[in-house]
């Protein structure tokens, strides 16, 4: 018996368990803006959508608007806080990756890029912080 054969052999670790704390800390900052923006009238469309250009954290729908949601989480805002570390290279990569999700319409709604940042406990909201 070899070693491969007795690796292939244990069961696979659980995925919860395999995520980092920064992952777990990032997964919590997205449920906690999620659940915001639902309580302020937003509707999810999508989460975590990937592609080759980039990711966006949350796609929801205000009214008939589609907004591209970035979520940020910092210990604190001591280094410039979790919004201004949404550096112009992180933005190419959501516009790139909102133009990949919006291939999917024949026309595309009005759209508008918000972040989502947590400082701490603190979060700011920031609507139309990226300009496409």
């Amino acid at each position: 018996m070899g070693l491969f054969d007795a690796l292939r052999r244990q069961p696979p670790a659980d995925a919860a368990d395999a995520r980092t704390a920064r992952q777990r800390t990032g997964d919590a900052a997205e449920d906690a803006a999620l659940a915001h923006l639902r309580r302020h009238g937003l509707e999810l469309v999508d989460r975590n959508f990937r592609c080759k250009g980039g990711e966006i954290d949350l796609v929801m729908r205000d009214g008939a608007s589609l907004v591209f949601v970035e979520v940020r989480a910092r210990a604190s805002g001591s280094h410039g806080g979790a919004a201004a570390s949404v550096t112009p290279a992180k933005q190419r990569r959501l516009i790139v990756a909102a133009h990949s999700f919006l291939q999917r319409y024949a026309s595309p709604p009005a759209c508008r890029f918000d972040v989502i940042g947590f400082d701490g406990e603190r979060m700011d909201w920031l609507r139309n912080a990226i300009e496409a």
